[in-house]
Order: C-alpha cells, then sequence, then structure tokens
C-alpha cells in the first residue's frame, strides 16, 4: 500500500507543468519554484509514512501555491486590530500618522538632501534636522535618533565608558535592572557596551542615598530606567530624578534617563496614571533621556536621545552611532510625527492619541454600527488597554460588541483572520469581543464585512 502510494506521487516536472505552478515560474524564477516543489514533496513522502496515504496532486499544488503566496506576497500583512490593546506589540505597536506614512513614502521613492546642505551645496549631517526638533519638543539643548531604544541605552553607555577607561561603572536600583522584552535585559545591554554594573537598594525600595554610597572614583553614570512594563505596589521608594541629579551634580557624574516609553503629553487628563514626560525630564536635569518611537510617541521605531549638547555629541561621535542610525524612511516619519506635537495636533493626527482621546458616545455609536451592519451580537462594557510597555495595568472604559459563536471561538478568530481583510479580536468567557477603540475610522465597514465572513464559514 505505501509503494503504492509513493508511485502515485507525481513528479517535479509534472507538477512544475500544471498550470497553477506554470503561472508562479511566470511571475518568479524557474529555480525558486522547484525548490518549493521539491519541500512539498519531500512532506508528501514523509506524510506517506507516517499514514500511508498519498496526497491528492490537486492538494499539492495549493500548497505549492500557498507556500509561495506566503513566502513573496506583500508583507508584513495588514490586518484590523479589534483587540482593545492600544500599542499591540505582536501587530506592530503603533500604527503612522498620515503625515508620517506620507513622509517616509516621499523619502523612499525619490532622491532627497538627508545629508546634504542645500545652502552650501555640501556634505551636511542626517541629525541636523531631528536634532531640532527633538530639543523643540523636550527642551533639551540637542538631540539624535537610532534604530530603537534599547540601541540608544547600549550607545550611551558605550560612549561614556569610552570616554573614560578608568571610569566602568553605572550604577543602577536593583529594581530597575528590568527586562525590556523579548528576553533583552538592562544588565546584558550594559555588559555589552563595556559598562560595569552596580547594584544598589532593594528589589522594592531604593534611596538616593544608595546611589551616592555607592559612588567610587570608577563611577561613569547613574542609569535610571523606567518600568514601562510593570508595576511594584505596596512597600516601595523610588528617588525623584532630581534627587539623583542632585547627587549627580555633588559628584560630577551624569544621569542618564531611560524612560522606555516615553510620552510627551499629560496622561492624567485621559483618566489614566501620569506617564513620565520627557520634558520633565529634560527640566529635572538628566544629562541624556532616552525614549522610544513607536510606543506613547505614535511614531515609527526609534530610539530618541535628548539631552545636553555635549552628552549628545559625545554619543553621536562613537563609533557603534553609525551602525545603529535610524534610515531615511523612518528619520522621515519620526520628524512628521514630532511635528504634530508642536502643533499640539497629537490627538487628531497622531492615531494612538486619537485612540486613547476617543469619547465612549463615540465607541458605542460605532459598536451600534457593527451590530446594525452584521444583524448579530451584543453591546457590553469593557475595558481596553494600553498595551506595548506602556502604561502596565492602566485600561480605559469601552463599548464592545460581542458575539456569541455558534461553534468554537477559536474557530470563529481563525475565520476571522483568513477572511479577505483580516480581524483579530480577542476571546474572553467563549465569547468574541470586538473593540472599536482600537480600530481606525476608516476599517469600521470593513470590520462587518470581515464578522459577516467568519459567521458564514462556521465549521469550514
Amino acid at each position: 500500500m505505501t509503494e503504492s502510494a509513493y508511485r502515485s506521487l507525481p513528479s517535479i516536472d509534472a507538477l512544475l507543468q500544471t498550470d497553477e505552478v506554470m503561472a508562479l515560474v511566470r511571475d518568479f524564477s524557474h529555480d525558486a519554484v522547484t525548490t518549493i516543489a521539491r519541500d512539498v514533496l519531500a512532506n508528501a513522502r514523509l506524510s506517506i509514512d507516517k499514514n500511508g496515504d498519498a496526497p491528492t496532486i490537486e492538494s499539492l499544488i495549493a500548497e505549492i501555491v500557498g507556500r509561495a503566496d506566503r513566502a513573496w506576497g506583500p508583507w508584513p500583512n495588514s490586518v484590523i486590530n479589534a483587540t482593545g490593546v492600544v500599542l499591540h506589540t505582536n501587530l506592530g505597536r503603533a500604527p503612522l500618522s498620515s503625515a508620517a506614512s506620507s513622509a517616509a513614502a516621499a523619502s523612499a521613492s525619490i532622491y532627497s538632501d538627508l545629508e546634504y546642505d542645500m545652502s552650501s551645496g555640501k556634505r551636511g549631517s542626517r541629525n541636523a534636522h531631528i536634532s531640532e526638533l527633538i530639543s523643540q519638543v523636550s527642551g533639551a539643548e540637542s538631540g539624535m535618533a537610532v534604530n530603537n531604544n534599547a540601541s540608544g541605552v547600549l550607545l550611551t553607555l558605550a560612549a561614556v565608558v569610552a570616554s573614560d577607561r578608568d571610569k566602568r561603572e553605572v550604577i543602577v536600583s536593583r529594581g530597575e535592572a528590568v527586562e525590556i522584552g523579548g528576553g533583552f535585559r538592562v544588565p546584558d545591554v550594559m555588559s555589552q557596551s563595556g559598562a560595569t554594573l552596580v547594584e544598589v537598594g532593594t528589589t522594592n525600595r531604593t534611596y538616593a542615598s544608595d546611589y551616592e554610597a555607592a559612588i567610587t572614583p570608577n563611577t561613569a553614570a547613574i542609569l535610571k530606567v523606567h518600568p514601562s512594563n510593570f508595576v511594584v505596589k505596596g512597600f516601595t521608594h523610588v528617588p525623584e530624578l532630581s534627587e539623583l541629579v542632585e547627587v549627580s551634580r555633588k559628584h560630577s557624574i551624569p544621569v542618564f534617563n531611560d524612560l522606555g516609553s516615553g510620552c510627551l503629553v499629560d496622561t492624567r487628563q485621559y483618566g489614566l496614571d501620569q506617564e513620565p514626560q520627557v520634558q520633565d525630564s529634560v527640566s529635572d536635569g538628566a544629562a541624556l533621556t532616552l525614549f522610544s518611537g513607536d510606543k506613547l510617541l505614535g511614531g515609527p521605531q526609534a530610539g530618541l536621545i535628548a539631552g545636553g549638547k555635549q552628552w549628545v555629541d559625545m554619543v553621536s561621535k562613537h563609533p557603534l552611532a553609525r551602525a545603529v542610525r535610524i534610515d531615511k524612511m523612518t528619520l522621515s516619519a519620526t520628524a512628521a510625527t514630532l511635528i504634530s506635537y508642536l502643533k499640539d495636533a497629537h490627538e487628531e493626527e497622531i492615531p494612538i492619541w486619537n485612540m486613547i482621546s476617543m469619547s465612549e458616545a463615540e465607541i458605542i455609536d460605532r459598536a451600534n454600527k457593527w451590530r446594525a451592519g452584521i444583524g448579530t451580537g451584543k453591546i457590553e462594557q469593557a475595558r481596553s488597554a494600553i498595551g506595548g510597555g506602556s502604561l502596565p495595568g492602566q485600561t480605559l472604559p469601552t463599548s464592545v460588541l460581542t458575539i456569541d459563536p455558534a461553534g468554537s471561538a477559536d474557530s470563529f478568530t481563525a475565520n476571522l483572520r483568513r477572511s479577505p481583510v483580516a480581524v483579530v479580536a480577542r476571546i474572553e468567557n467563549d465569547q468574541i469581543l470586538l473593540d472599536p477603540r482600537t480600530v481606525l475610522i476608516d476599517q469600521d465597514s470593513a470590520v462587518v464585512e470581515t464578522v459577516k465572513f467568519a459567521l458564514e464559514n462556521l465549521g469550514r
């Protein structure tokens, strides 16, 4: 039986001669398609070994076409975020404003004055424009942008250690030696920079006096790290940044403030806890303030550094700065994002702030329109999360459309993801929850059509 199954498998040449696979060969290279076909046949033989049955030629062709679509189609694929998590890390965090998207596209498709001084006709600096914008939004003397915040911390520490090889010690509170995410930890980043970690205090309580007691002739800097992805409550104490600055000035060492997410607006106006603001860090005297671009800033992935000119210059001149520099598209999108803050138009122009500031009345109205269009479901109160390593545990009141599928909730959400316009929802108590807060306004009709598609394809 097994031998017969093996013999029923088509040859590579036979598969390549089918209409569907020949179409792939016309669009892509013969060798690339052949490689996929060989792999599909190899898996078919393994399946025969395991089950004894040979797949049909139709299923083999479908597998080849499917693999080609997944490998060579547009990526990442667009999805609608109906989870209610504003900064969903797995879904790419902050969607860009239209201004930022347009700026990135323009920068990508044409030549630009990225490193060209138009007035002199000579080579310029790619950092000059973004430095000015960072200074304007933060109040700092200078600024620069790198490819993400972790690299900003790495670069800063590497630069300060390189400036004086006799001073390698960097003081960090034990409660702030955190894991950033994805297994990346502050102690590991510090080690890679060449700095020597000096832990002070305890997990839950650290005082300014702990930092001062740890200062030696080998101390290069104090590093303050905002725990932006977790909360420690109860018997706790963390010194204010201003206290650490006072200590640092007494001993002529800098304080670097890693804000993680970073924020330019007062989050309390939205019913959230206060997230440390970049402007406050600068005014409190941090030598450098470091923060992310794709979290509460609402821009692309980037690491932004704001602070004194002498410190920014030192960091920018370190050899590692080239290795972690920001590309032209991201630079353009970051600049456009910062300009929205200068215009005081972040709520209107930056999607995540539009989501966070969205009124409950608007959310209810949209949920009701979804229900009317779909023809089923209930409107219920729920909570939206900020997510993305920002404002941990903080939520906003919302109204969601709940769908009680006739079958498995997992099967229903799989149908949502398989639809022509994929929707990612969340499951609670075996019900499907669709939160309007995190769905862009122009995506409402797509949500309705996708849910109808999922309902029509239950059990398939």
